[in-house]
């Protein structure tokens, strides 16, 4: 290593950590004032801008208990790998990013094999939501968190973690001027005719449980609006569930793919009937009026709203600290509830010109108009080097 070099490792677990990686790494060779060299675990995007990942990242980048339980020699045999890398290589800090599950196991094990190595923690794992006690132990192992929502800083500092809000990648995701403009010209929809927004999920099973009362909702929709027409933007696999459902619906239904389709039908909607979920915070974003709907299995949605430690589950009331988005949880999530909520955003009304109010505020809260991210993301690690 070069004298005036400094080692940065990286140690993302799946697709969207590979990404926020990829962007940190640009981000800190643009604004260090020393070479920087790059190791650790990540996929094609943080390879491609010159980290030497130690192992395949999809050896670790799995889901649930059907696809980890086999996995887990592996899994474990990859934690001390990346742990016996740190302890060997002396990295000048780590960033842990995201997939909390195999990270905060690394981080645990440097922190006692390493100690004088700063580890930060780039995605604050949902400790605020679901394990307040978690938060506290963080304090062991974590030098600093690099939170991506603002009430997760202020939640971190009331128990003295160090934390700094950088803001959400999806920042960096806004639709263009103009994209809405574009959208309703390509897939034939009048400026005039209002267009529902709908989001019933990425998952299998959130569709499963949603589609067709968010069918019931349209339906009804559509007697009281002559002209309504539907967009829904779906994931590879979940579309043939959504292409079936929505061949009952009353109205037209535009299926569209990709993240510019997405955008620009996020800027062209009137109004958005979602599922809980990160997708809220995009529309919130995007100044896109929504009620939000959670379903699951009986047992499963009273055991998850049980254990939740926080007011709601959409994360735009949580930045505003306030119930401004609508949200229909379990025996409240029917076609007539959701309907009642999604009425007045589809037109011109007081309750319209609220909710795009506080779409704005939390743009503001959010440094939508600021330095990006991935910017402020790369100052808070350069701070500890």
């Amino acid at each position: 290593m070069k004298a005036d070099e400094k080692h940065v490792m990286l140690v993302a677990g799946e697709t969207s950590g590979d990404a926020l990686g990829a962007g940190l790494m640009d981000a800190l060779v643009a604004q260090s004032a020393v070479p920087l060299r790059f190791s650790g675990v990540g996929g094609p995007e943080m390879e491609k801008r010159g980290l030497a990942s130690i192992f395949p990242m999809s050896d670790i980048a799995v889901m649930g208990p059907r696809e980890i339980i086999p996995r887990l020699p592996l899994i474990f045999r990859r934690i001390w790998q990346t742990v016996r890398h740190a302890v060997e290589q002396k990295p000048d800090i780590v960033v842990v990013i995201d997939s909390p599950e195999f990270t905060h196991m690394v981080a645990k094990r440097i922190a006692r094999k390493a100690p004088d190595i700063p580890i930060v923690d780039y995605v604050l794992p949902s400790v605020w939501a679901w394990r307040q006690g978690r938060a506290r132990a963080m304090k062991k192992y974590i030098r600093r968190v690099l939170a991506l929502l603002p009430f997760e800083a202020q939640f971190l500092k009331s128990v003295g973690v160090d934390c700094v809000y950088v803001g959400h990648p999806a920042i960096e995701r806004l639709p263009e001027a103009g994209s809405g403009a574009s959208f309703r010209e390509r897939h034939g929809i009048g400026s005039d005719v209002p267009l529902l927004l709908a989001l019933p999920g990425s998952r299998l099973n959130e569709v499963k449980h949603l589609v067709d009362i968010f069918g019931g909702v349209v339906d009804r929709l559509a007697d009281e609006m002559p002209g309504l027409r539907v967009v829904i933007p779906a994931v590879p696999h979940v579309r043939p569930l959504i292409e079936k459902a929505v061949e009952t619906w009353k109205v037209p239904v535009e299926i569209v793919a990709g993240e510019e389709e997405k955008k620009g039908a996020f800027a062209a909607a009137n109004a958005a009937l979602a599922a809980s979920g990160t997708v809220t915070l995009e529309l919130a974003l995007a100044r896109v009026p929504m009620v939000v709907a959670y379903r699951a299995e009986a047992i499963v949605g009273w055991f998850a709203l049980s254990v939740l430690k926080i007011p709601s589950v959409v994360l735009v009331n949580l930045i505003l600290d306030r119930p401004s988005v609508r949200e229909y949880l379990q025996s409240r999530c029917t076609a007539d509830d959701l309907l009642e909520g999604l009425r007045p955003l589809m037109r011109d009304t007081a309750d319209r010109r609220r909710a795009i109010a506080d779409l704005d505020e939390v743009r503001a809260r959010m440094g939508v108009d600021g330095e990006s991210p991935n910017s402020r993301a790369a100052r808070a690690v350069l701070e500890l080097l």
